[in-house]
């Protein structure tokens, strides 16, 4: 099964990121991840064997939906959180900005409130194997 988000015309692309890890990488597991929640997780790129540049993601789940968006706020590039306890959502409606507080849907990653309303968030394509096993989708 492939999920993903959407992404704004003008955003680029995920994989375009400085460390962007590779399609197919290993994200976790659903079941891991809580109904209702948002997690803060690094994935490194093959090529960063000293592991000192993590690709920040956000992952979200709704029932069996999962989502995965950049951690980059459409503002100014910046995390939207620099840790998990700093992390602000609402549960399946939204996630904002703790530095600018620009609102994102949580559906479809687009800012509703701030500075950026009507840019997106950087939608990350997903695969959820029968296992449940989350892993970044090939590139179209």
């Amino acid at each position: 099964m492939t999920l993903s988000g959407t992404t704004h015309p003008n955003t680029p692309a995920w994989h375009q990121l400085p460390n962007a890890p590779e399609p197919g990488k290993l994200l976790g597991q659903r079941d891991a991840l809580q109904d209702g929640a948002v997690l803060l997780h690094e994935a490194f790129a093959a090529s960063d064997e000293a592991r000192q540049h993590p690709f920040r993601i956000l992952l979200l789940r709704s029932g069996q939906d999962i989502k995965a968006y950049a951690n980059r706020c459409a503002h100014f590039g910046v995390p939207l959180a620099a840790k998990q306890e700093l992390m602000q959502f609402v549960p399946h409606v939204s996630l904002s900005c703790n530095v600018h507080y620009a609102r994102y849907r949580w559906s479809d990653g687009i800012c509703d409130r701030g500075d950026c309303e009507g840019d997106s968030l950087i939608a990350i394509p997903l695969d959820v194997d029968a296992q449940g096993a989350i892993r970044i989708a090939a590139v179209a």
